[in-house]
């Protein structure tokens, strides 16, 4: 499992839990030094007591290949759709063999949850916006102040 907070703080509460019931984790922050940070990936990887892998969303988001994992849980959603979809990739890349379930945590009824809602209303835009082709699309007045907004 990959754990991806865009805080370090919560991704602490979680190692607290692990470290309490003496299971394996592999720990990944913008604070881990280089040769700390390889470690930490081929334990993951090649351990199979390891079966969490803990990280913040920007330091895990480049030139990691963490192909072990089988779930990805996002603790808290990031600001910028991309982010997070590059670090589920982690997950999805040459070598892996099983299938990979990307699970967000978002609380209904706050902010993070109408962001993600005009996220994917803007998305699905643009979807539409390009599989016109040639043509422009039909847009409402909405949808137009939707996506210049």
């Amino acid at each position: 499992m990959l754990f991806f907070s865009s805080f370090e703080k919560h991704l602490q509460v979680f190692r607290r839990e692990f470290e309490k019931n003496k299971h394996a984790y592999s720990w990944l922050s913008g604070d881990t030094a280089v040769p700390d940070r390889a470690r930490a990936v081929e334990r993951f990887q090649n351990d199979a007591s390891v079966q969490a892998f803990f990280m913040t969303v920007k330091a895990g988001g480049i030139g990691l290949n963490l192909t072990a994992a089988d779930y990805v849980f996002l603790l808290d959603p990031w600001w910028n759709p991309a982010a997070e979809d590059q670090a589920i990739a982690r997950a999805h890349r040459i070598g892996q063999t099983r299938p990979v379930t990307a699970l967000r945590f978002i609380a209904r009824d706050t902010i993070e949850e109408k962001i993600r809602q005009l996220q994917e209303r803007k998305k699905q835009l643009g979807v539409d916006f390009f599989a016109a082709g040639t043509e422009a699309p039909t847009l409402t007045r909405a949808e137009m102040e939707l996506l210049l907004t």
